[in-house]
């Protein structure tokens, strides 16, 4: 059987399938259009597969192509199954912000409290998703993720290493759940980030011996804020653990925290001092308390 020729191929102007040899065929259609097409068997099946269109695929090309379907063949694959498995391979991945959210849904149990919990997210939301959202998981690169850093690093230095740390964690359940391949990207990231310069500043210590004349402060007017306050002076709780306090965790002179309030996730009991139990008295007596919690109704105060 006679071979194609450069010549020929580009010649032939004729509708007609035109062979050149092993499976190789040129494809001339009514409207002059050309394209490769290979044929042959996989596991008893006829496969007709399409090698792409001429000229952008030349002759040298085609057999190239026909040459490594012939050896996926012999190796006993099916080209147009895996291509079929590929392609629904690429459409089960997740962008990242579906990752995001996924991870989001998993982490149910790991937030202390709702503000936590809409926290984690919406980091995402605002920093991430603009730039990344939705590109497909396995398409983030260390660049991507480097890049989107950058204007917040300097600027907003906490605020960016919870991002980071957040973004590890969406890549993390990635190459977990096989959506992508190789080494997860995120210790090149950091190397790339210049060190912080800015550094969170704490608020200011109040000096135990100027204490006593606060404590006299605070009960000069008792709202809840200013009660809460001191009570949290009195027991050394977290303001969180004070404003979210509730009239049952308190009995026999005992205040019991449960462990879904505790940063720790453990229960934790706190003995109440006479001032303690005083500040409470003050919250029942003068109707600051809720019928819950002895502090609920400036519960959003910031202590």
């Amino acid at each position: 059987m006679t071979k194609l020729t450069v010549v020929r191929v580009k010649a032939l102007k004729e509708p007609g399938r035109y062979s050149d040899g092993d499976g190789l065929l040129l494809v001339v259609r009514a409207s002059g259009a050309k394209s490769w097409l290979w044929r042959g068997q996989a596991n008893g099946t006829r496969r007709d597969i399409g090698l792409g269109s001429y000229p952008d695929v030349s002759l040298a090309e085609a057999r190239d192509k026909a040459g490594a379907t012939r050896k996926q063949m012999r190796a006993g694959e099916d080209p147009v199954e895996s291509k079929r498995l590929a392609r629904e391979i690429a459409m089960a991945i997740p962008t990242f912000r579906a990752a995001a959210l996924k991870v989001h849904a998993e982490r149910e149990g790991d937030w202390r409290n709702e503000k936590h919990k809409s926290q984690w997210i919406n980091t995402l939301t605002t920093y991430v998703f603009p730039s990344i959202g939705d590109r497909p998981i396995n398409k983030v690169t260390s660049a991507d993720v480097h890049e989107l850093m950058m204007p917040i690093w300097q600027a907003k230095p906490e605020t960016a290493r919870r991002v980071l740390q957040r973004v590890g964690k969406v890549l993390d359940w990635g190459y977990t759940k096989g959506h992508c391949a190789g080494e997860a990207p995120m210790r090149s990231i950091r190397a790339g980030l210049s060190r912080q310069m800015k550094r969170p500043e704490s608020f200011a210590s109040l000096p135990h011996v100027q204490v006593a004349a606060l404590m006299s402060k605070l009960a000069e007017i008792e709202t809840s804020g200013r009660l809460a306050l001191r009570f949290a002076i009195l027991t050394a709780a977290r303001s969180g653990e004070v404003r979210g306090a509730t009239w049952d965790e308190i009995a026999s002179g005992l205040w019991t925290v449960p462990a879904d309030r505790m940063k720790m996730r453990k229960e934790h009991i706190v003995p109440l001092s006479s001032a303690a139990n005083a500040v409470l008295d003050v919250a029942r007596v003068c109707g600051r308390a809720s019928l819950t919690s002895p502090f609920s109704p400036d519960s959003s105060i910031n202590l």
